[in-house]
């Protein structure tokens, strides 16, 4: 016999509620909340998301604690070796702004040479000349800048930082891009909320967090000059204008892209998951939901709301990249659909496209290709150790 299936953005939920346990990135929390909040409302499992930064989630992950860590850096070649073959899934693009408290300033530009300068001490005054050129017409305080960045690991400061060391050779050769960084001056403080709460509560502040963050609360920010040379302020449009070229495994930067009206501290932030997903007694009903959770997190209806919260939604070839990558997930070594007997047949490509006059939706993704799979059965007329295969639709 035969099965047709469709390339589609989310199984069906078992019928045994499953429980899955997430950690990491505070960046994204915001837009995680809410569309974890809406899976388990529609979906027979429930979501839980520690926000405890991107290096929690990813040592979280390492020591087989959770079924899937959030992060703002994509793993390096040489944490990939460090842990089995890992999967990551883009949710959302987002952006890390520099966001101030100057009584008085409502508009503030900045530029990636002027803000390294500041973050390595060399920019220790508001009115620094330098700053004041960029800002003809505003009169800048005779403040020292209290600055603000993360005390703990965290994907916002690797994003951070992997700017930095674009636009500036000295903080490249002396400080260099990570999750944690020896920032020369400054105050350190917990998690995207722990910056903000700085800033917002210090006047004469600056310090980098996640853009939801400075949107939530109503926190100045500034606009930034891009390799363009244009100053530009993040929004849904600027976000999006710094996607470039996509690798299939999507580990890539795209923080000082050169593209017009692009925001240049601009970032993907992912989920991570194991590619086999049949580790620390996890049950193969986790490993589908788990699944399951990243096929949700791609579709339409859940990509359409990131802008209610200050994100913006992925490219379409990062969609179809990411969907691709977790049909390569198993659980002990075998597809999901091997545990009931089936394999591959064919594919017929553009099947739903080609053949209806409107767009078929299923679990909030627009249905492409029609995908057979087949299971060897038993032909009651025949000898019943010799198999047959039906391979009708």
């Amino acid at each position: 016999m035969a099965l047709a299936v469709t390339a589609c953005g989310g199984q069906k939920s078992s019928t045994d509620s499953v429980e899955l346990t997430g950690a990491g990135a505070t960046f994204p929390l915001p837009f995680y909340n809410m569309s974890f909040e809406g899976y388990s409302a529609t979906h027979n499992n429930k979501v839980s998301y520690g926000g405890i930064g991107s290096g929690g989630g990813v040592r979280n992950l390492k020591d087989g604690i959770v079924d899937f860590a959030g992060s703002d850096a994509f793993l390096s070649d040489a944490e990939m070796k460090e842990m089995d073959p890992v999967v990551h899934i883009p949710t959302c693009m987002g952006a890390v702004v520099l966001a101030y408290n100057l009584p008085d300033v409502v508009k503030l530009n900045l530029s990636g040479d002027i803000i390294a300068d500041i973050y390595a001490g060399k920019i220790t005054d508001w009115n620094d000349a330098r700053l004041q050129e960029l800002n003809p017409d505003v009169k800048l305080p005779a403040k020292k800048i209290i600055l603000a960045y993360r005390s703990d690991g965290s994907g916002t400061t690797f994003v951070f930082t992997d700017y930095l060391s674009k636009v500036s050779e000295s903080w490249k050769n002396t400080y260099g891009a990570g999750k944690t960084v020896d920032f020369p001056v400054g105050q350190a403080a917990k998690g995207n909320p722990g910056v903000a709460g700085i800033i917002a509560q210090t006047p004469y502040s600056l310090g980098y967090i996640g853009s939801e963050y400075a949107f939530a609360q109503k926190i100045p920010y500034a606009a930034v000059k891009n390799q363009r040379g244009e100053l530009v302020s993040p929004s849904t449009e600027s976000i999006s204008a710094a996607a470039g070229d996509i690798p299939q495994d999507t580990r890539c930067s795209i923080t000082n892209a050169d593209a017009a009206g692009a925001y240049p501290i601009s970032c993907f932030t992912w989920l991570l998951i194991y590619k086999e997903q049949n580790y620390s007694d996890r049950s193969e009903a986790q490993a589908k939901a788990t699944v399951d959770l990243m096929q949700y997190m791609l579709s339409d209806s859940v990509q359409q709301t990131t802008a209610t919260v200050h994100y913006a939604p992925l490219p379409k070839k990062a969609i179809e990249q990411s969907l691709a990558n977790l049909k390569t997930v198993t659980y002990q070594g075998q597809p999901f659909y091997h545990s009931c007997g089936f394999t591959y047949s064919h594919t017929l490509p553009d099947f739903f496209t080609r053949h209806y006059d409107h767009p078929i939706i299923e679990g909030g993704m627009q249905l492409k290709d029609m995908i057979y799979l087949k299971r060897e059965k038993q032909n009651p007329k025949r000898d019943s150790a010799v198999p047959t295969s039906d391979t009708e639709p």
